[in-house]
């Protein structure tokens, strides 16, 4: 395979930024410092780089929510198809811009799906019939035909991202900006709407403008690479391959952290190079001892246990008759697609949704005899949205509440902020923070509660890798003190390294429930990339250094010293 090449030289940019430099209200440091940028009419681009890097900021300016929504101060000038967006607002804009939010709930206006495609095209005065072809059009484009008559409130996390994208699509823009939009999706999911993407990108000249942390899934469908710095500066930009070739390892997919340790050449962006790699290997010799197995179950008395559980909304029936238990210091992951029922699940282990049968034990005690606060004493939930946990103006005072309403707690509210990169955040609004700066500050106040249940719903959203890694470390200590981790999650890389057990749903059942090499080894849609290489039991880089009796990948020394640059270390505990 070879680079997808970019637009027509020559043409005249699409987008322009000339000098860019801007910085919220009330901010010490500009999100974005002197960015000059171009993008060509019918070019795929992705945006990636720490959290905090300015990455939303930048597809904001697309649609002139910064600086008209945003305020602040804004220096320079963009230029969008000829619009220059200091003089023309964000409704005019929208003509040109389809956005698709990080949270897809905040765009959303109407409370069905077919209202919410139909309600930009109303506000532009698209003809009825026009509309209507259109509605089916996206429907079918991103395979969601069947949600056409459902209730948003009623739609899991990973189909409201899809329908938001649709809803973009529907107006049929010249540009289409979109923020993290398959962080809540399904492996499957994830590649149908980059798949459908890319079919607009080729067939209709779309020019699509995409931030995203995970990298493995999108670089093979973009033009071009852009990858900010923490400071809000442009470090690099070109070719995916190029760019991703000298790049920090710490940013760097799991293929393309074993290519640049094992030294293959050219650094695959796909499994089917990879391949091409690892056969060339193994045609010389260079093959890695086996893999070792899964750990023993864990045993002993369980903290959370689910008999014959079935749960669902209104006549939709979510669950089936669910048998679980989970002991302390296990970490099971929640896996399945869109809509298979994880989040429901850990919704009724903390007590938010009641069973239609069966019952929900928690330290023995049946879930439907405690009050909902008493169940607080004893788990910590992080939902999908986490700004939904928000409401003090600080987020000293966020963790101070929890503090206040968790019996026995007693942590350190800034040891904890440290632990997850966010002591330079102690006295700001919670709502101010970047997409993965509130992930982690939501899961800081789940943490300060020392709760012995932690129930975890998509928490990497919005993380890059360097935060993902301290996560992981985070909760591999947790699991060290005994605290019975539930995380729901389609990031397979993450289950991967962290999960003791890994739990499949399917049609509100559970299809497979075993460690994370049984469960995730040989599948098409939940194995890792690693596995699609090498097979057997490995999962991860450091599976196959450590078959070649080599050290662990690069990216984790790198990971260390970024954090230790930002004083921002993870402790050795946080309680």
């Amino acid at each position: 395979m070879t680079d997808r090449a970019p637009g027509v030289a020559g043409d005249p940019p699409i987008i322009a930024f000339e000098s860019v430099t801007y910085a919220y209200p009330e901010s010490a440091a500009p999100a974005l410092r002197e960015i000059d940028w171009r993008v060509a009419p019918g070019e795929f681009v992705t945006i990636t780089g720490p959290s905090g890097s300015g990455k939303s900021t930048l597809l904001r300016c697309l649609n002139g929510l910064t600086p008209h929504f945003s305020g602040g101060t804004f220096d320079g000038a963009v230029t969008v198809a000829g619009h220059d967006t200091r003089r023309y607002t964000p409704r005019a804009l929208a003509r040109v811009t389809g956005f698709v939010f990080q949270d897809p709930e905040a765009q959303f206006v109407t409370s069905r799906v077919d209202d919410e495609l139909a309600f930009g095209m109303e506000q532009l005065g698209v003809p009825p019939l026009t509309m209507r072809k259109r509605v089916e059009e996206v429907l079918d484009l991103l395979g969601i035909a069947a949600l056409r008559d459902r209730e948003i409130a009623t739609l899991s996390g990973g189909e409201r991202q899809r329908v938001a994208v649709a809803a973009a699509l529907a107006l049929q823009p010249e540009i289409l900006a979109l923020d993290e939009p398959t962080s809540q999706l399904d492996p499957w999911g994830a590649e149908e709407v980059l798949a459908a993407l890319t079919r607009l990108n080729d067939d209709l000249g779309l020019t699509i403008v995409l931030a995203e942390h995970r990298l493995e899934r999108v670089v093979s469908h973009a033009d071009r690479l852009t990858l900010l710095d923490r400071a809000g500066h442009i470090a690099s930009e070109g070719r995916p391959r190029d760019v991703l070739a000298g790049a920090d390892p710490a940013i760097l997919p799991a293929l393309l952290a074993l290519g640049r340790q094992l030294d293959w050449q050219p650094l695959p962006l796909t499994v089917k190079e990879g391949r091409a790699a690892q056969r060339r290997d193994a045609a010389v010799g260079r093959l890695p001892a086996p893999a070792p197995p899964d750990p023993p179950a864990a045993t002993g008395p369980a903290i959370v246990a689910l008999q014959r559980v079935s749960a669902g909304w209104g006549q939709r029936k979510v669950l089936r008759e669910i048998d679980l238990e989970v002991r302390p210091g296990e970490l099971v992951a929640l896996m399945g697609r869109n809509g298979s029922g994880k989040t429901t699940l850990l919704r009724l282990v903390a007590g938010l949704h009641r069973p239609a049968s069966g019952r929900v034990l928690l330290e023995g005690a049946d879930t439907a005899r405690l009050h909902p606060a008493d169940i607080a004493q004893t788990t910590g939930y992080l939902p999908q949205n986490p700004s939904a946990l928000f409401f003090a103006e600080t987020l000293r005072d966020e963790l101070a509440f929890t503090l206040k309403h968790k019996r026995g707690a007693v942590a350190d509210p800034e040891v904890t902020l440290a632990a997850l990169g966010l002591a330079h955040a102690l006295e700001r609004n919670p709502r101010d923070l970047s997409g993965g700066e509130r992930e982690r500050a939501a899961l800081a106040a789940v943490l300060v509660g020392a709760p012995r249940v932690l129930l975890l719903d998509e928490p990497t959203r919005g993380m890059d890798a360097a935060r993902k890694r301290a996560l992981a470390t985070t909760l591999a200590q947790l699991r060290e003190e005994g605290v019975a981790i539930l995380l729901a999650t389609h990031d397979v890389e993450l289950v991967a390294e962290v999960a003791t057990r890994v739990v499949l749903i399917g049609d509100g059942r559970v299809v497979a429930d075993g460690g994370p090499r049984a469960v995730l080894s040989g599948s098409l849609t939940f194995a890792t990339a690693i596995n699609k290489l090498y097979g057997g039991g490995f999962l991860t880089p450091d599976d196959i250094l450590a078959g070649f009796g080599r050290d662990r990948w690069a990216g984790s020394d790198s990971i260390r010293a970024d954090l230790a640059r930002d004083d921002r270390i993870t402790p050795h505990r946080m309680r």
